[in-house]
């Protein structure tokens, strides 16, 4: 008996030439009754195949690709990235790897890609990193690269996507890859980017991240889907000799009086309502509660919006835009980067210290340009809401500032890792400066994110 396997639509096809194998009873496969066929979602593959194999069966195996790649390595591995590549080998090649940014997590997928020699699916969140990879595989490897997104859609044994075009292009090419290398991914988790892992039959899994786990919980369904972390080193472990050294310096400022003023009006109509309502945000489903409740209420609708109101006069505070005066005339001869939450202040800070600007409205290419010319030092610094916390490669960077962000340590980690890219010298030293307003929420979030 011959059992034949086929990646069909984001599923994997069983069927056989006997009546000896019960299909139902290998991993994940059921029966779809529309066809008749039986079939497991095409992430089960590794499964499906593995289980055959250990009965003995003859398997016709149509879903593994039958090319193999000669890729050559130039890097010399670290030890740490070594020892990251065999503990991915080890747990069957499938598994996270975490490390902070400017660490080589890049180089190390281009490792697993080099000793696996099958083709490969690099799937990554922007427009910016597609760009970077596929810099970087032409330049190591030497061979033609295809690429799912940015105006592009051409496959290749080397390809690069961003998740969208990847769940788009899924039932097409989702069997054509031995090996998936997600890029932060952390992303995973995310309900509308399951699927990419769930419509791949790549038995070859490798989950490149600096912050694996996610306060929904969802690194669970990662790891599922990619495996578990197989090895991890954070900012401190590696600081020092392959990492910039660091410090982080909390900047308190005070509001100003008519700010003062103004927060505590809108904070305590706030207060007032979850008070009477009695919600406690005692749990993540509280504030649900609020949001649900505000649909029909229009106390509740009022207090989340002076909620808001209060959350923008803490965060935008005009002591922070002197304070960052300060910090700019202290490193006038160094690279800053800062960072806010609001696209508003972005063009307030940009307006008044001739900072270039990168927000979710800028285009593609002036983002392009602006990064291309902070890296080669004609700008110096550079101010963006949120858009430069992951994903964009700014080697020389030095000195960050948060003037506004999340109680997310992911984000606090992410935007660290900015600045940590050692320097040519060996001598770099980074410093992000954090400036919270005193006696507002502020104080709790920046805890939080600490």
């Amino acid at each position: 008996m011959t059992v034949t396997l086929r990646f069909e639509d984001g599923a994997v096809v069983v069927s056989s030439d006997g009546d000896d194998l019960n299909p139902t009873s290998l991993p994940g496969v059921e029966r779809d009754a529309r066809t008749g066929s039986h079939r497991a979602p095409a992430r089960r593959y590794r499964a499906v195949r593995d289980a055959l194999r250990d009965r003995g069966a003859d398997v016709d195996d149509r879903v593994a690709p039958d090319a193999r790649l000669e890729l050559s390595l130039r890097y010399d591995l670290r030890e740490y990235q070594e020892a990251a590549l065999a503990a991915w080998r080890g747990n069957d090649e499938r598994g996270v790897v975490e490390l902070p940014t400017g660490s080589g997590k890049t180089v190390l997928a281009l490792a697993a890609m080099a000793e696996l020699g099958v083709p490969t699916l690099v799937v990554v969140p922007t427009v910016d990193l597609l760009e970077q990879w596929r810099r970087e595989l032409e330049s190591e490897f030497g061979v033609p690269v295809g690429q799912f997104g940015g105006g592009e859609q051409r496959a290749a044994a080397l390809t690069v996507a961003t998740y969208d075009s990847a769940y788009l292009r899924a039932e097409d090419v989702g069997g054509d890859f031995g090996l998936i290398v997600f890029d932060e991914v952390h992303h995973l988790g995310g309900e509308g980017y399951r699927d990419v892992a769930r419509l791949f039959a790549a038995p070859a899994r490798l989950g490149l991240t600096a912050t694996f786990e996610r306060p929904d919980g969802a690194h669970e369904t990662v790891a599922d889907l990619v495996g578990p972390v197989v090895f991890e080193r954070d900012v401190d472990a590696l600081s020092g000799e392959h990492l910039a050294e660091y410090d982080v310096r909390r900047i308190e400022v005070r509001l100003s009086e008519s700010e003062r003023e103004e927060y505590e009006r809108e904070q305590g109509t706030f207060v007032e309502y979850v008070r009477d309502a009695g919600i406690t945000f005692s749990s993540g489903s509280d504030y649900q509660e609020l949001v649900y409740r505000s649909g029909n209420d229009p106390r509740a609708r009022e207090a989340l919006l002076a909620k808001q109101r209060a959350r923008e006069v803490m965060m935008n505070a005009d002591a922070k835009v002197t304070e960052l005066e300060r910090i700019l005339e202290r490193h006038r001869d160094e690279r800053v980067i800062v960072f806010t939450a609001h696209t508003d202040l972005v063009y307030r800070l940009s307006e008044r210290f001739l900072l270039p600007a990168i927000t979710g409205e800028t285009g593609a290419a002036e983002r392009r340009e602006i990064l291309g010319k902070f890296r080669d030092g004609e700008y110096t610094r550079v101010v963006s809401a949120n858009v430069l916390d992951e994903g964009v490669d700014v080697p020389d960077a030095s000195v960050g500032v948060v003037i506004s962000g999340t109680g997310s340590e992911r984000q606090f980690t992410q935007r660290l890792g900015r600045l940590l890219r050692p320097g040519s010298d060996g001598e770099k030293r980074a410093v992000l400066y954090e400036l919270v307003t005193s006696e507002t929420a502020e104080e709790r979030v920046a805890d939080r994110r600490r």
